[in-house]
């Protein structure tokens, strides 16, 4: 079994509050609706109090192009993501010449080399660290994350694997897209970054942290058209389907319980639900479809009012918080996002002391 030792998170360097975040759009996109206020009340309705963004708020304010917007994804990326492996090795005790693969998983802006190329320069890492980027991945990006570095740890069981997130969406922001997919993203979206160690089982050490006992990835066929990015001159624009809580409500128990079958458990043992919080909705399908109390999600929706939805790193904002928590040795729960495809990634977890 692979061991997730550590996570660290890196935020923003912007925080606004969601009723600065109101009286922006109201200026910029009040003149497009005759409803604006009936609109804005999305952002009052998602239980987002705040969030972190990568530029200050009247950076948004005037129209920006496509590389003007990723040059910045590409300087605070850097940044950001330097930062979170740097405190990663740190806190965890790792030198960095102990590392054997990189994994770097984001979806909201574009770099070649890609940025892990760029933090090994900046940390001067190891020139022979495998490297392992991974992009497109959306919301479900942490957990697959985590998941491949599991992968890996299982073919190299005395590895030492980093897995960064990084998004930074709120610079895909489209001052001029009047449709509600814009409106609700902008309610929704925010920046952040996360770093997690994880480890393989001859890996030495001693400290508390959850074992990875299984994974399961889905890909739901022909259904490209429920999240995701369109890509135009203008940069990248949100594709929202609005049947996307529906979608959960149908689709992910049958996804869950063939899971758990697999593993020879029931719903009724998952003690931690360390889930993806895409939005007010989202959390309200999870326990509608898998039938579980809202004190299940209490730390995502947490998680959800404090930073809002960062697509890929958000899961390991959840997943510190319960590690923080320090569950009871063996018990266990499920680690869940869901993201464009539409899919879905789930990972098994039980809490333990490595090296015993």
């Amino acid at each position: 079994m692979s061991f997730i030792r550590n996570v660290v998170i890196e935020n923003a360097p912007y925080y606004v509050d969601q009723k600065e975040i109101v009286g922006v759009v109201r200026n910029l996109f009040g003149g497009h609706y005759d409803d604006i206020e009936r609109l804005l009340r999305v952002f009052g309705n998602g239980q987002i109090e705040g969030r972190y963004f990568a530029a200050p708020l009247d950076w948004f304010e005037k129209e920006r192009g496509l590389e003007e917007k990723n040059q910045r994804y590409v300087e605070e990326a850097v940044r950001m993501g330097s930062r979170a492996v740097a405190r990663c090795l740190e806190e965890s005790e790792v030198e960095k010449e102990e590392i054997d693969a990189f994994i770097f998983v984001s979806s909201s802006g574009m770099s070649t080399p890609t940025i892990d190329a760029r933090i090994m320069n900046e940390l001067r890492l190891p020139p022979h660290i495998k490297r392992i980027p991974l992009w497109g991945l959306g919301c479900a990006g942490g957990a697959s994350g985590i998941s491949r570095a599991h992968d890996y740890c299982r073919a190299y069981p005395e590895a030492k694997v980093l897995v960064l997130c990084i998004e930074l969406c709120s610079l895909t922001f489209q001052r001029t897209d009047t449709s509600k997919s814009n409106l609700i993203g902008t309610s929704l979206f925010a920046d952040g970054a996360a770093c997690a160690l994880v480890t393989g089982e001859q890996v030495q050490g001693k400290g508390a942290g959850f074992f990875i006992k299984d994974t399961q990835s889905t890909l739901m066929q022909d259904s490209e058209d429920v999240m995701g990015w369109d890509v135009k001159d203008q940069g990248l624009h949100v594709v929202f389907s609005r049947d996307i809580p529906k979608i959960i409500e149908k689709w992910l128990k049958p996804n869950v319980d063939l899971f758990l079958e697999k593993l020879g458990k029931t719903s009724s043992d998952i003690i931690h639900f360390v889930a993806h919080p895409g939005g007010k909705k989202v959390l309200a399908a999870y326990e509608k479809s898998l039938g579980i109390s809202n004190e299940k999600t209490d730390i995502s929706r947490n998680v959800l009012a404090n930073y809002g939805n960062m697509s890929s790193p958000t899961v390991l904002y959840v997943l510190k918080e319960f590690m923080e928590a320090e569950p009871k040795q063996g018990e266990e729960g499920l680690l869940t996002a869901l993201g464009p495809g539409f899919s879905s990634e789930m990972l098994w977890l039980e809490w333990g002391e490595s090296g015993q």
